[in-house]
């Protein structure tokens, strides 16, 4: 059986990648680029792949292709319906980041709400000396306590910060679906959500429906001038549109941990705000404690045992 990982370096340095119990010959690649894909799984049984995209006429020259065992939960760079034409079985990774993701959001939260980078920023500077006293109020401070917190996903990463929001005494509202009104009493309307939330975040797939879903006339309708955190998926938000809502105090602070395009270029949008003190960037890496991708990388293995043995494992085509 020949396995070949496309780009392993996406696992990161500390995680262990055990090997399939089963007759195989693996080969992992750090990286490849669109062209070296052909050549790669030319003669693959089985391929691992993150980023890579694996389109229609990759899939067509590999003769061999019997799975695709994709090491993340988006499955947006494979063809599918390539897959199931040939009845190429597609997997995919699945509720490994119910801790890591929640508890970077709400560093996120945290380091904005409390100016942290700020005050870091403002010491380093030498600030304090010149205060001439015990302490210094340049930028704002505010608890978490009686705010409201709106989550815009309600899957188990949704509800998972909308837990921890609660045991900070926070009230939580769920968001209902862009446009809806119909969801029930469980969730309120998406407009309300803009309208009263003081922390907004997201968590919810990029569809067509989803993208840019907050763009200049929400930030507009954000009376509270709410913190805007998005660790889901780079388009939830029109990217060019947040520094802009930053400007008017439209929003108090933005923190991002994902971008259109990764990594992003010089003149992307984000890029223009990452020395301002109201605004974080971080690189993708809310998924990436070193206990998440381990279990990560174990599902995955999982994963392609599962296929060999003819049972169904976290399947999507």
């Amino acid at each position: 059986m020949n396995i070949v990982f496309l780009d392993g370096v996406t696992l990161g340095p500390h995680t262990r990648l055990r090997a399939p119990g089963l007759p195989h010959r693996l080969v992992s690649y750090g990286h490849t680029a669109a062209h070296e894909v052909g050549t790669r799984i030319a003669d693959a049984d089985i391929v691992i792949v993150n980023k890579v995209r694996l389109d229609a006429l990759a899939i067509e020259r590999a003769p061999r292709l019997r799975c695709i065992a994709v090491a993340a939960t988006g499955t947006d760079n494979v063809d599918l319906q390539a897959c199931r034409q040939r009845g190429i079985v597609v997997s995919n990774v699945r509720n490994y980041a119910v801790h890591t993701v929640p508890e970077h959001t709400f560093a996120l939260i945290f380091a904005l709400r409390r100016s942290i980078c700020a005050y870091r920023d403002a010491v380093r500077a030498g600030r304090w000396q010149r205060s001439g006293q015990f302490c210094f109020f340049d930028h704002p401070i505010r608890d978490l306590a009686g705010s409201t917190l709106g989550v815009i996903g309600d899957g188990m990463l949704g509800q998972a910060v909308a837990a921890t929001g609660r045991a900070l005494g926070m009230r939580v509202w769920m968001s209902g679906f862009k446009g809806r009104h119909d969801q029930g009493a469980l969730y309120t309307p998406f407009d309300n959500v803009l309208a009263e939330a003081d922390v907004l975040t997201l968590h919810c797939p990029l569809t067509p429906d989803t993208q840019h879903m907050i763009g200049a006339a929400e930030f507009a309708a954000m009376r509270r001038a709410p913190l805007l955190i998005n660790t889901a998926r780079g388009g939830l938000v029109d990217e060019a549109a947040v520094g802009p809502a930053l400007e008017a105090g439209q929003i108090s602070g933005a923190a991002f941990d994902v971008a259109t395009s990764e990594p992003p270029p010089a003149e992307h949008p984000l890029m223009a705000l990452v020395d301002r003190p109201d605004f974080i960037l971080t690189p993708h890496v809310a998924w990436a404690s070193e206990e998440a991708v381990q279990v990560f990388a174990d599902q995955l293995i999982d994963n392609v045992e599962a296929f060999e043995r003819g049972l169904s494992a976290n399947v999507v085509a």
